[in-house]
């Protein structure tokens, strides 16, 4: 804030301030404020606190005079901000916990279909039989293409990326469905929901066979949404595709466990782009751009490229070295949230034994295992809190069910379409929110003349 001073008591007797995670509900006729003693003025300022954080648009008050725009929050990356109030995802990342609408993920992850996961994303609660049987039904029987969908994957260069394909694909439906626009009927805005779930995996198999040179398999209506995704993916001249049990039950944990996951780079792409009130196959378009990204959707690209580069577990040392060394990242190992070990990287290590009880062990899981033994063993890791994250394994995984790297990031997109679209909707029915315009600190040069 420059010269101004901002007092504030801890939070807890040890000292620390409240995380904005999971705040108190502050109820009426509390008096939680933030004391501002501007320097340059030698003017207080009382600030309210609400639920653990102050409203940035509070700091205009403090000017240093009648012609002082007011303070602004400089935040790059947006470290520190707030950008919306959710009831979707919950991430405590000092203490390791992830949960959806107040479920633990590792109650969820193996006891639920995604179908279920993405039901209590978008409505709060879990489906009851009846309204479980229906959803289900719904998306199956959106899972379909329109034939023109088809001829605009075939326009596409053979090697034209999939992650490049579903993007354009996702875009153009909103060509398909005009009345898509018509984002406050909730009945509508409803349909383009489960068109999104239900055709996104169609689009990203056909993707794949796209690249691969092979004719499209069309979507089987008697399949669970995973299994029809990989009977999409797989089938060849068989009359019915029936997919391994295992490899379809991993699917749908790795799904899952990309449900949603609060305020990432794609998720606020979506609500960023959807505040202008556009139609959701745009703001989905827009989210799958910024997953592509190797910093985003890309990082277990990276992690499987590092452990074939690392070739062996005698090497293992050295490449700790070289990283302590400052030569080059530990891929896998850090998250922006979490500072503690990703609950979700323990669920997909389990799960990556089933996986290769069906498609042979790859031996990278054995370089992965010792990497992360040797790393956490080590106080430079540990004090860094850097843990294992959910691209450490799941490469590891896509990589055993063929899968190829340029696969992965399509993969993470279809298990986030629920709690994109879920972030979506609720920020478009939240009263608070308005289009995004950020504000910006001018750097320039001052008024000049030619």
């Amino acid at each position: 804030m420059g010269a101004a001073d901002v007092v504030t008591k801890p939070a807890s007797g040890d000292g620390r301030m409240k995380a904005v995670t999971e705040p108190p509900q502050i109820g009426p006729g509390t008096n939680d404020t933030l004391s501002v003693t501007d320097n340059r003025t030698g003017t207080t300022y009382e600030i309210p606190i609400e639920n653990g954080a102050v409203h940035a648009t509070e700091l205009r008050k403090i000017r240093s005079g009648p012609e002082d725009f007011g303070l602004v929050s400089y935040d790059p990356g947006f470290l520190n901000t707030a950008a919306c109030r959710s009831a979707i995802t919950y991430i405590d990342g000092d203490k390791g916990i992830l949960r959806y609408r107040g479920y633990p993920i590792e109650e969820i992850a193996e006891k639920k279909t995604f179908l279920e996961i993405a039901y209590l994303v978008l409505n709060g609660e879990f489906p009851t039989r009846s309204q479980a049987d229906a959803w289900v039904f719904e998306i199956t029987h959106h899972t379909f293409l329109h034939e023109n969908i088809k001829k605009f994957i075939d326009g596409f260069q053979h090697d034209a990326h999939p992650m490049g394909i579903l993007l354009s694909t996702i875009g153009a439906l909103s060509t398909f469905y005009p009345e898509a626009k018509k984002i406050f009927d909730a009945d509508i805005r409803q349909k383009q929901i489960v068109r999104l779930i239900a055709k996104t995996p169609t689009i990203a198999a056909f993707a794949f066979r796209h690249a691969a040179g092979l004719p499209y398999v069309y979507p089987d209506n008697d399949l669970s949404y995973p299994g029809n995704f990989l009977n999409m993916l797989w089938k060849t001249t068989e009359l019915k595709y029936t997919p391994d049990p295992a490899l379809e039950r991993a699917l749908n944990v790795l799904f899952v466990l990309h449900a949603d996951h609060e305020q990432n780079c794609s998720t606020s792409t979506m609500r960023v782009v959807g505040s202008s009130q556009t139609d959701p196959y745009s703001a989905a378009a827009a989210a799958v751009g910024a997953l592509y990204g190797p910093l985003h959707g890309g990082a277990n690209e990276q992690v499987v490229r590092m452990l074939q580069e690392i070739g062996s577990v005698k090497n293992i040392p050295e490449h700790i070295k070289r990283v302590k060394a400052g030569e080059f990242r530990l891929m896998g190992f850090g998250h922006r949230v979490y500072r503690n070990y990703d609950p979700r990287a323990r669920i997909i290590k389990r799960v990556a034994e089933e996986v290769f009880s069906v498609t042979g062990r790859n031996p990278l899981i054995d370089i992965a295992i010792e990497l992360e033994k040797i790393a956490l063993d080590d106080d430079y890791f540990v004090s860094r809190k850097l843990y294992p994250n959910v691209d450490f394994y799941s490469g590891i995984i896509y990589q055993a069910m063929r899968f190829p790297v340029e696969m992965f990031p399509v993969l993470f997109a279809i298990g986030r379409m629920p709690g994109w679209l879920a972030q979506w909707q609720e920020g478009l029915l939240d009263a608070e929110q308005k289009i995004a315009r950020p504000l910006q600190i001018y750097v320039g040069p001052k008024e000049r003349h030619v």
